[in-house]
């Protein structure tokens, strides 16, 4: 877990400053849109929906505007027709970039992800050419003082695949994709409430010294303030030497 933590403060200040720009509502009510248009507006027949909502809640999203996302997507006609794409690329020192979008006209929204890579020199890929070096995998974050033996148990009865520590003193569940939510829930109700997401976990990742990161950061920030652009994902590692360059601001 080394340079985890400090890599994903950096990372959650980012998320923070985008929700006060409105960009992550905004991103998440397009998903529960799509989600209910799909499956229906019952998320016990509805797991997609399911997971979005609970991603809703925890960016802290009203639940009357979960609800009126749900329903307009529930009853959407015509104008309601997005489709899931993800982009493949490479940033800096050759670091895997995944681009997950929802977008209503796919040649706009390939054309500002390549403009993206290519003027922060990276370089978008066919399909496939990054994608097998990640694998989806749910992750819970307890940041307080849980009890790790009791947390662990729990865990593991709920279908967990493994619990690390973090440099915060926290711990972090990791679960398979399918089973997220169910553990997710099932730790709730022992008790333990996190906060959770899902993810894409790298095989490998790429290690970059204070310059490169300055660099795959800057890719993130601009892929992210896409409108079309949901999530990205990278494998880009920076060691705690090179996150101590930067300072704690």
């Amino acid at each position: 877990m080394a340079g985890h933590s400090k890599w994903a403060n950096i990372r959650h200040r980012k998320a923070a400053q985008d929700a006060k720009r409105g960009k992550i509502f905004t991103k998440i009510i397009r998903e529960l849109v799509v989600a209910a248009k799909e499956g229906g507006a019952d998320m016990n027949d509805n797991p997609k929906l399911r997971q979005v909502v609970d991603k809703a809640l925890g960016a802290n999203m009203k639940r009357d505007t979960i609800d009126k996302a749900i329903a307009r997507g529930a009853g959407a006609g015509d104008g309601e027709n997005y489709a899931e794409k993800t982009y493949e690329g490479y940033g800096v020192g050759g670091v895997a970039v995944l681009v997950k979008c929802l977008t209503d006209n796919v040649n706009r929204t390939v054309s500002e992800v390549r403009a993206a890579f290519s003027k922060n020199g990276g370089n978008l890929g066919t399909d496939g050419s990054v994608s097998y070096l990640f694998s989806h995998q749910g992750q819970i974050v307890f940041t307080g003082a849980a009890d790790e033996n009791a947390l662990l148990e729990a865990a593991l009865e709920a279908g967990a695949e493994d619990m690390l520590a973090t440099e915060e003193g926290g711990f972090i569940v990791q679960t398979a994709f399918v089973d997220y939510l169910s553990v997710k829930e099932t730790l709730c109700e022992a008790g333990f409430d996190g906060a959770g997401e899902l993810v894409m976990v790298p095989a490998t990742k790429v290690e970059l010294d204070r310059e490169g990161a300055i660099k795959i950061w800057h890719l993130i920030d601009v892929l992210e303030d896409l409108d079309d652009v949901q999530e990205v994902f990278t494998n880009a590692h920076v060691s705690d030497d090179v996150l101590a360059q930067f300072g704690e601001d």
